[in-house]
């Protein structure tokens, strides 16, 4: 079995330059897609979801990828830092530097924004048959417009206009959460819930009902953005924002496994 392997990329020049933490372990199946582990806000490439998949893939022969956005875990760079296309730019380069042929995209919450940037992204590149599906776990895009700025209070929006963040306690540890300026602005735009996401490869959603932080409806909305006959909605209905519970995790390998064979034509090879 290949051994998972730790490596850096260097992202962005000068000021901007961060490096980024990578674990990743090569296929040996070539006809086999990969998966490529997107995080949510704040987390890092050693939650158990992630843990989990890269254990499913090597026990199948298949290739995982992850890595840390800059500010979070292993990687370099302030948190404070961090958009939306900062942390896309990463991801990119990631993709393209570590990973080889067709690759399932697995975002979970703001990481499924990140997902569906990258569909977009690689699109525009002529590149789109390196995705061979989506998973996306409770999945957030647009979250700092669709889901937070309804929400703000008044001494919020105060603490934004006149320090450029906020903070606010989070019940998944016990720093607070930062939000900045910069963030919500970058957000804007790098909107997806804005027309139809011309997604051709197939797509899976894992939402949990009782969601504290995504409600269950917003998976609803995004489904109504891909019009294809290829994506497929779960609800679970005693679900929270982590679902990583043995029978969530059971599901989130099920998907991927689904994916798989969704993306593959009568002699095995993935399109």
């Amino acid at each position: 079995m290949e051994q998972l392997q730790e490596e850096t990329v260097t992202v962005g020049d000068g000021a901007r330059a961060r490096e980024i933490a990578v674990l990743r372990r090569r296929g040996e199946d070539p006809a086999q897609a990969g998966t490529v582990w997107l995080g949510g806000y704040r987390s890092d490439m050693t939650g158990s979801k992630a843990e989990a998949i890269c254990d499913h893939q090597a026990a199948c022969g298949g290739a995982c990828l992850r890595f840390d956005y800059s500010g979070h875990g292993a990687s370099g760079g302030a948190f404070t830092d961090g958009t939306i296309s900062r942390w896309l730019e990463e991801a990119l380069v990631v993709f393209e530097r570590f990973s080889a042929g067709p690759q399932i995209l697995v975002g979970s919450s703001m990481g499924s924004w990140i997902a569906l940037r990258m569909v977009q992204e690689l699109t525009r590149r002529g590149e789109a048959e390196r995705i061979a599906g989506l998973l996306l776990i409770a999945p957030a895009p647009d979250f700092t417009m669709e889901l937070m700025e309804p929400e703000l209070t008044d001494q919020q929006k105060d603490a934004l206009a006149e320090h450029g963040r906020f903070e606010e306690p989070t019940p998944y540890g016990p720093d607070p959460n930062i939000y900045t300026r910069a963030l919500f602005e970058d957000g804007r735009k790098n909107r997806v819930l804005d027309g139809i996401l011309d997604i051709k490869a197939p797509v899976r959603i894992l939402q949990g009902m009782d969601d504290p932080d995504v409600p269950w409806r917003h998976a609803l909305k995004l489904v109504e953005h891909l019009p294809s006959s290829r994506v497929e909605l779960t609800l679970i209905r005693d679900g929270d924002h982590r679902l990583s519970r043995p029978s969530d995790i059971a599901a989130i390998l099920g998907a991927i496994e689904q994916l798989k064979a969704a993306g593959a034509t009568a002699d095995g090879a993935t399109v």
